[in-house]
Parts: structure tokens; sequence; C-alpha cells
């Protein structure tokens, strides 16, 4: 048993599957898990009486020989996907104790594949954030709200938003876990977590039941150990769901899997000067430098190529994405949605401090900003500019993918900093720089461990392809994870 906790997704379900072990004792085993680390702060909820009976339902079908590809394999979520069984609160206190009527599409399609809910993770209020020090309410075992902790050293942050889903599977509290990417949330906490995280093309996964931060922008994604764990659980939640969400691509599902023999040799990766100049720290570059002789060395070519307006990416999404957030956020007024004051006087003054109290300060900044940009006299002088720079940044990449297959670059300036050191808004932002291009232009994007940097912590490879091209993707990493080890590298006292 004390080995399960070692086993990614594959290994794992070839267990189950074999019925060398029980979907129950998987689910107890990591449950265990989740209690005995929950000073890291990763599980804002769990249900054993529900997750248990979920595994004893697999166990059923496996007997039958009617169980789905993953049969038994527990997964945690992130907390912007609604679920059924478990309250949905993205982090927020406006929406502290909200049950959901149904489950986010991911969600009940990994259940459809076998997949059995450890619990709920923590993250950025609403997604709005790069450190998961945002977070709005407690952790499992805690009073009050607490940052996520980085496995690899506690006083570091694991990154955001999805710091939660990266944080628990680097210190195997679960093989694998939901995250969603709207600027870089899925792979920059990947980057930092020594762990494998993949954003698909905009519209591949369903938004339906995810809580929504900035539409055009929010993508759902998975995080494992490894670039073939992430095949399975893409394979099994990506697909057409058009009559539920409308930015769903009606594009067939793909078996991710199948891709991952694609050899490396001839390969052309991308490597953007935009993304290795100056502000990128010397460790990180090395760490980076390191992992691309290494796709060299299997047969991959580099390439120079230029992404020439990536650097107005910052200001491009901090303005697009905060005008959604302030639209989306609209409904949660203490009315139809969310968290309501206790005492008020008239109506105007119970919508103020109902968002007042429910709504933490990065949320309310980036409300601010997204309804002044969206104001009368503005919106042509800020929101309409930046949605034309969007289009140039996504000609960018059709450009440079004339010219390569991959591009590859860093996922963060530097390896995961220290808790309570980002207070300044806007050095936060500039931190996203790497990670937004892509989401600007609905990419698909990988992170995978690449080595280590300053004070041992991990450092991730960040790789982009074109539309619809994750099986490439994933092909590309698990050929660099079959060479190397540092994906299977654990952080210390999360071994045993």
């Amino acid at each position: 048993m004390t080995e399960l906790h070692r086993m990614g997704v594959a290994a794992l379900a070839a267990q189950l599957r074999d019925r060398r072990i029980s979907s129950v004792e998987a689910a107890q085993h990591f449950l265990a898990r989740a209690r005995r680390h929950q000073a890291l702060a990763t599980f804002l909820a769990i249900d054993e009486e529900v997750t248990l009976a979920q595994a004893r339902a697999q166990d059923a079908l496996i007997a039958r020989g009617a169980a789905g590809p993953l049969a038994g394999v527990p997964v945690a979520h992130k907390d912007v996907f609604v679920t059924r069984d478990f309250p949905t609160t993205a982090a927020s206190r406006m929406l502290a104790g909200y049950r959901s009527p149904f489950d986010a599409t991911i969600v009940s399609r990994l259940a459809e594949a076998g997949c059995v809910t450890l619990g709920k993770l923590a993250c950025d209020e609403f997604a709005m954030g790069g450190a998961s020090e945002n977070v709005g309410v407690p952790a499992l075992g805690f009073d009050a709200p607490q940052p996520v902790r980085n496995p690899w050293n506690s006083t570091r942050v694991p990154g955001g938003s999805s710091g939660g889903s990266a944080a628990a599977v680097a210190a195997r509290l679960a093989p694998a876990a939901t995250g969603s990417d709207t600027g870089g949330s899925i792979r920059q906490p990947a980057g930092f977590c020594g762990i494998t995280g993949i954003k698909p093309t905009y519209g591949r996964a369903s938004r339906y039941g995810m809580i929504a931060y900035a539409s055009s922008l929010d993508q759902a994604g998975v995080m494992g150990t490894s670039a073939e764990d992430c095949a399975l659980l893409l394979s099994a939640m990506c697909g057409p769901d058009v009559l539920r969400d409308a930015t769903s691509v009606d594009r067939p599902a793909e078996d991710y899997s199948r891709a991952l023999a694609q050899p490396l040799a001839g390969l052309r990766i991308g490597v953007p000067e935009e993304f290795f100049g100056e502000g990128l720290a010397e460790d990180v570059r090395a760490a980076l430098d390191a992992a691309l002789q290494q796709y060299e060395s299997l047969g991959a070519r580099r390439v120079p190529v230029q992404l020439p307006h990536s650097p107005l990416a910052v200001p491009v999404y901090y303005i697009i994405s905060p005008a959604e957030a302030s639209s989306n956020l609209s409904r949660f007024d203490g009315v139809r949605y969310g968290h309501r004051a206790q005492r008020y006087g008239d109506l105007l003054d119970m919508y103020q401090k109902s968002r007042a109290e429910g709504f933490g300060e990065e949320v309310k900044r980036r409300i601010m900003i997204g309804t002044y940009v969206l104001s009368e006299g503005y919106y042509d002088a800020y929101y309409l500019q930046a949605q034309k720079v969007r289009r140039l940044i996504a000609d960018d990449f059709q450009q440079a993918f004339t010219q390569c297959d991959l591009i590859a670059g860093p996922v963060a300036p530097t390896v995961a900093p220290l808790i309570g050191t980002q207070s300044d808004p806007v050095q936060t932002y500039l931190a996203d720089i790497y990670t937004l291009p892509a989401s600007l232009a609905g990419l698909p994007g990988l992170a995978h461990p690449a080595g280590f940097g300053a004070q041992g912590m991990p450092v991730g490879l960040q790789l982009v392809a074109n539309h619809f091209q994750e099986g490439r993707l994933l092909a590309a990493a698990h050929r660099f994870q079959q060479a190397t080890d540092h994906h299977l590298q654990q952080p210390e006292g999360y071994g045993a």
C-alpha cells in the first residue's frame, strides 16, 4: 500500500484493472495521505463517505468486466469545477457553502471513465492569481484561509491559480488533478511544483460547469506526474459539448495515448528570442538550455523564431481578462448568487456590502479595472485596442509555426518565490509574461519538469503547439521523460 502513491495514473489503472488492488484500497490510501499532509493547505473539501461509495461502485464494475479505462483511479478537482457531491466555492467567501445541483462536464466525463473523486482543491479566489495566496476560504484542517504551500519548500508558493492541484500531485496526495488555465494557471504551477500539466486548445474541453473568470480565455486541463498520465486523462475529458457550452469545439474526441509513440527525430522546436532575453533568471535559463540540449540529443532541432508582439501580452491580458471578469462576476450580488450581508439599509447598500464582504482584494481590483476599461469613453481606448493587439499576438504564432512544429520557452522568469513576497500586483502580473501569449492565441500549452534551479526548486519547460495538436505536445514531453528522470523526483518528506 505504501507504493500506491509512487504510481502514476497509467500504472495505477493497470493495477486496478488486474484486480491486484481495489478501488477502495486506492481511495483510502490517498485520503489518508491528504489528511496526513493537510499542512500544505491543498484540499478545501473531502467527503470520505462519498469517495468510498464511488470506489465501491468502480470495484463492482471491474468485477463485472464493465469498467471504464480509468476505473478506480482517484483524482481531485480544482474548486472552480462544480460538483454535485462536494461543495464548490471557487476559493471565495462569496460562494462558501455552495452546492451545485450538477457536475461540470469534465467532472462527469472523468467519472464516466471510472475516476473516483477524492475532493476539491484550493486555488486563487475565482482563479485570479499566480501564487495561490489569494484563497478566501479555510483549507481542510484550518479555521481560517491559508496560502497553499509548495511541497518542495513549504515557505514558497506553488504557483497559481491551480496551486492546490499542483501541490497535491507533487506531494503524491492525488495521482492527478484537474486545473484551469486562463493566463498560465496550469503551466506555471506545474513548473513551480515539478509536475506535468497541459492546457488544451481553447474550446477543446467543455467549460460547462466551470465557474467563469474570463470566458474567452478560460480552459480546463489536467495535471499529473507525467505526460503519459496527462494523455490518459485528457483523452477522457475532452470532446464536443456544443449543446451546453457555446464555446465548445465540435470536433471528435481523440485518444492522445496513441500519439505518444511519435518520434522526436526531425521535430523542429522554435525558440523565441523574446522568451530568453533580459529578466530570465540564470538558474532557470541554464535548466532550460540543458533540457533543449536533451531534446536535440533525441533528434529534435532547435530553430530560432520571433514573437515580436509577445511583450505586449501582459497589458493586453490585464485589460481583456478583468473586463470579462467584471461582467461574469456581476451576478454575485447577494440576490441572484452568492453571499448576502447580514446588515444593510436599502437595496443598494445590500449590494455594496454583500460584494465588499464576499470578494477578496485581488478580485475587487480586477472587477474595478474591468469596469473602468469597459466604461463609456474608455472602451475604444483600452478594450478595443487590446483586442486588436491580441490578434497580432495570435498572428505571430501562426507565422512562427511556418518555421517550426513546437515552440519552447520558460513558464516563469524565476523558480517559485517565497510566500508573502508578492505584495506588488504589477510585479505579480509581469511574472506571467511567458504563459500569456499562448493563452491569448487560444493555443495548447504544456509544462513539464526540466531540472532544478536555485534552492533546489523545480524548473519547468513550456511547450506550445498549433491548434488541436495536443497529441504532438504530449508525445514530445513523453519522449523527453522516457530519457530523463526529472518527473520522477519527489519532494523530501512525501515519498513514504
